[in-house]
């Protein structure tokens, strides 16, 4: 059996994944503001799992800045899709936009504002991958939304589901028999916050 890094989460911490300064001006907003982000590594990892998964049409549920959106955006930006995303607070939408802009994704992305059970009762899909991060006592009742939306193999991540009000969701999409899902707790340097659970479930 190989010994383990010592202190492995001071050495995790050093493998942050890069950001253009873009990225990185939403960070320092985030934390004088207190706009809770996905940060570097979960940005990574949903860029990641976009790619991977060929994803070309995705949905977001709670875009706030644009951060987490800007990741989903560059990902299915070389398969020409696009990102539909939610977001409740008309303010946040318009600053998203603009963010969206300065990234060169306004053709990409989509933001609807309103409640997103609402909006979302409105689409027809289907979707490749869909990233769940809004208010995590709404995250059971979105559950049957995203599986009426994603494609059969589709991918959904959600973030934050470490959270009490998450308690609902973990336990429905782990017994549905329309998904196969994954809870992992984990470390998430500069994520809000650091340590948090991610769920990652495909619809069967």
């Amino acid at each position: 059996m190989s010994n383990m890094i010592p202190n492995p989460e001071a050495y995790f911490r050093k493998l942050v994944p890069p950001r253009d300064a873009l990225l990185v001006a939403l960070e320092e907003e985030a934390r004088q503001e207190g706009i809770p982000i996905v940060g570097p590594v979960v940005g990574e990892l949903l860029f990641i799992l976009a790619r991977a998964t060929q994803a070309r049409q995705i949905l977001e549920l709670g875009t706030a800045t644009g951060y987490s959106g800007i990741y989903l955006a560059r990902a299915c930006d070389v398969f020409e899709g696009r990102v539909v995303t939610l977001e409740r607070d008309g303010g946040m939408a318009r600053r998203a936009q603009a963010n969206f802009e300065k990234a060169g994704l306004e053709n990409r992305v989509e933001i609807l504002v309103g409640d997103a059970f609402e909006e979302m009762t409105k689409m027809q899909g289907p979707f490749d991958l869909a990233f769940l991060d809004i208010d995590k006592e709404s995250y059971a009742g979105a559950l049957s939304h995203c599986e009426r939306l994603l494609k059969p193999g589709g991918l959904l991540v959600a973030d934050n589901v470490a959270f009490r009000g998450a308690d609902e969701f973990n336990r429905v999409v782990s017994a549905h028999s329309h998904w196969r899902a994954v809870h992992l707790l984990s470390l998430l340097p500069q994520h809000s916050p650091e340590k948090d659970g991610l769920c990652l479930a495909v619809r069967v």
